[in-house]
Parts: C-alpha cells; structure tokens; sequence
C-alpha cells in the first residue's frame, strides 16, 4: 500500500498533526516534534504523549506512516568539536521524543562540512554521530535526506548516502528519504519515466532499495543540477508531473511515507487525492 501525506503542523501539540493529515486525506504524514528552530524545548508530558497516541490510532496511522524531522539546527558532520556535541545532544534528544512518542523513524540532513574538513571526514562524522546516538537508544531509524547539494551541505550524491550507511555499525536502524526536488536539483534526471528509471537504478546500485524509508515529494522551482533546494507544488516546476504518477505505479515505493513538502498547505489534499489516483491511471 502506498502512503501519501504532508508535512503538517503540529502547532498547539503534536496530537493536531495527525488530526491535520486526516482532514487533508493523508494515509501518512510528517512532523516536528518540538519547534525545528530552537535548540530546546520543554520535555514531552504524560499528558501529550497519551494524546499524540490516541490521536493516531484514532486517524488510523501507524509508526510506519509517519516521518518526523529533526530541527534544522542540527549538523551532525561539524568541523568544530563544541558545536558538533551540541548537535548530537539535540539529535539525541529528538530520537528519544520519537521514543517517546512510540515512532520509528526520524528524518534528517546529513550534515555540512562548512569548508573546514573533507568530505570523507565530514561523512565518517555524520556517521559517528548516528552510531553515538543509536547506542543510546532503541527502536527509532536514522533517516538520512538526500539534499541538493547547497552551500556545504553533504548528501547531494548518493555517493554519500552509501558512504554514510557503511560506517553505521547497526544497519538495521538507519535509512534514507529521497527527495525528488534535492535529487533533481542535484543533477538526478527525473522528468520522464525512462530518467526516474536510470536514476533509481543509480540509487539501488550505489544505496540499495532496501535502506529506501521514506520520500519527499516535491516538485521544483530550481533548475536541474543547480544545487539550489526550492520546491515547488507539483506539476508547476521543472520536474513535471511525470515522476509522482511513476513512483505511485511502481511497487518499490510500498509501505513508506511519501510526503509532500510543497509549498501551497491550501492544495495539499488536491495533491494527495491526484497522487491515489495515479496508482490506477496506468
């Protein structure tokens, strides 16, 4: 089965994001856990933990429909020893709010370099900090989102995915989210289904469908291979419609968490209702 959503607010509490999918028609659904752009935040009660819970059995969703995402703040790759730990104190902090929460997976950026140490040091970093974190833990995947490459930020190749994965020790708790826009944006053609076919050909050599846990899809207002992440409502950028019709028809895509993250809220249940469609347009 295919599970379609957005990344919707939890503003008010985190038992308002499920009600929020639900009302748009999401069979899945994204989320923060706690403000993305604060490094604090007040600890999770009793009392909201009890609602998100029944919020989402209530709605019908389960662990492996929804993908949260940890703040932007985080750089779990940081050149400089005092921000780094300060990062993978916040990324702690975020798998144990998915703990908490009873979910499974969490959804994160790689890291950036900051033209301070190589590539290969960065992504042995990253790597460490996800194994750092999973020690202390259980129960919840790390995610790695590819990007687009912008700035300094890693996990625009899938080079780096896989480079990432290998110096995880428990592979059993880490993964990835392909976003169609980072990709495109990246240089990975996905405008016609013969290029979503080269491309995901290029993903399962280099990463493998196996680590595929989730994906972003959104279209783009950026140029292809511009490194520059911009998203756009789908069917209105440079990618075009024909990648999502694609990935609905095709069954590696099954039992994962396709979010929308594009940039009209207003339009999102038209977006998930074409989306469902299009898993019996072929």
């Amino acid at each position: 089965m295919k599970y379609v959503g957005a990344h919707v607010s939890a503003s008010g509490g985190v038992a308002n994001a499920a009600v929020r999918a639900a009302e748009i028609g999401a069979t899945a659904f994204a989320l923060f856990t706690k403000n993305q752009r604060q490094w604090r935040a007040a600890a999770l009660t009793t009392a909201t933990i009890d609602e998100f819970k029944t919020a989402c059995e209530k709605h019908g969703y389960t662990s492996a429909q929804i993908l949260p995402h940890d703040s932007f703040l985080i750089n779990l790759g940081h050149p400089e020893t005092e921000a780094l730990e300060k990062s993978r104190h916040a990324f702690l902090d975020e798998v144990q709010r998915c703990e908490q929460l009873g979910l499974s997976l969490l959804n994160f950026h790689p890291g950036s370099h900051l033209s301070q140490i190589p590539e290969d040091a960065c992504l042995a970093r990253i790597a460490e900090s996800v194994n750092i974190v999973l020690a202390q833990t259980e129960g919840v995947t790390a995610v790695i989102e590819n990007t687009a490459g912008q700035g300094t930020n890693l996990g625009f190749k899938f080079e780096h995915l896989a480079a990432i994965i290998d110096g995880v020790e428990d592979k059993s708790r880490v993964g990835v989210c392909i976003d169609t826009c980072h990709a495109f944006a990246a240089g990975y053609d996905l405008r016609t289904p013969e290029e979503c076919e080269k491309t995901f050909a290029e993903f399962d050599r280099i990463v493998g469908f196996k680590y595929l846990r989730g994906m972003h899809l959104n279209d783009a207002k950026s140029t292809f291979g511009s490194r520059v992440d911009r998203h756009h409502s789908l069917g209105e950028g440079n990618i075009g419609h024909a990648p999502f019709s694609w990935i609905m028809q095709d069954a590696r895509f099954e039992g994962i968490p396709l979010i929308l993250e594009t940039i009209n809220p207003d339009i999102w249940a038209e977006e998930i209702a074409w989306l469902k469609a299009q898993q019996h347009a072929a």
